[in-house]
């Protein structure tokens, strides 16, 4: 049971990580905590990945610290991977989409939306940990007792996107450029993923943990 949960969590990791890769090449707007990294990577000269994990080192130091219950193997899985994989699927997209027309970048859109639901829902399914900045939220909601969890993660995810904006316009970043950083991408990633998510949990990723139970029973 353990290594299918494993399995599903780098699974999906992956696939959410190709999918922000996806989003980058499309340009019309990233999910509100790749809203902030976009301004990061703009104004910080080294590569996605290294400054993937660094931003999300932080972000585990302050939870190890106040509360480390959201942290497992999933946890690391997405904070060692997901900036690399990331960063170099997006390297391999610009080589292949050059200067892409409005068509390509809205199917690389959409593309992107149904693939990053569908390794949300393996990941999330799988149960062994949320990502640093998930835990944050968390954090905020249930220790610190900030708000109901759905305004804070709201709160949080605001936060990110004015920081990403701000911080990219520092970072030398044109004011017509903002909706490749925050765009109908963020509106979409913000508050219409859940129907999508839970689709994929209903036909697929709570099914995979249910025939791996039944395996265990019968043997």
């Amino acid at each position: 049971m353990l290594k299918r949960r494993i399995g599903m969590s780098l699974f999906g990791v992956i696939i959410c990580a190709i999918a922000v890769g996806i989003f980058k090449i499309a340009a019309l707007g990233v999910d509100p905590f790749q809203s902030f990294m976009s301004g990061m990577d703009q104004l910080i000269p080294i590569k996605f990945g290294t400054l993937y994990v660094i931003v999300n080192a932080v972000l585990l130091i302050f939870s190890l610290v106040v509360d480390r219950h959201n942290i497992g193997i999933a946890t690391f899985i997405n904070l060692f991977l997901l900036g690399y994989i990331t960063q170099y699927t997006y390297e391999f997209l610009q080589t292949v989409f050059v200067n892409p027309s409005m068509v390509v970048r809205a199917l690389c859109l959409l593309v992107g939306i149904v693939i990053i639901c569908f390794g949300s829902a393996l990941y999330m399914t799988a149960d062994l940990g949320v990502s640093t900045y998930d835990a944050v939220a968390i954090v905020f909601a249930y220790k610190w007792k900030l708000g109901k969890f759905q305004y804070v993660r709201i709160a949080c995810d605001l936060v990110c996107v004015i920081l990403g904006i701000v911080i990219f316009l520092i970072g030398g970043g044109q004011w017509r450029a903002i909706p490749t950083v925050v765009g109908v991408g963020t509106i979409i990633t913000a508050f219409f993923m859940g129907p999508l998510i839970e689709f994929f949990n209903v036909k697929i990723a709570r099914p995979l943990l249910k025939e791996e139970k039944t395996e265990a029973e019968e043997a």
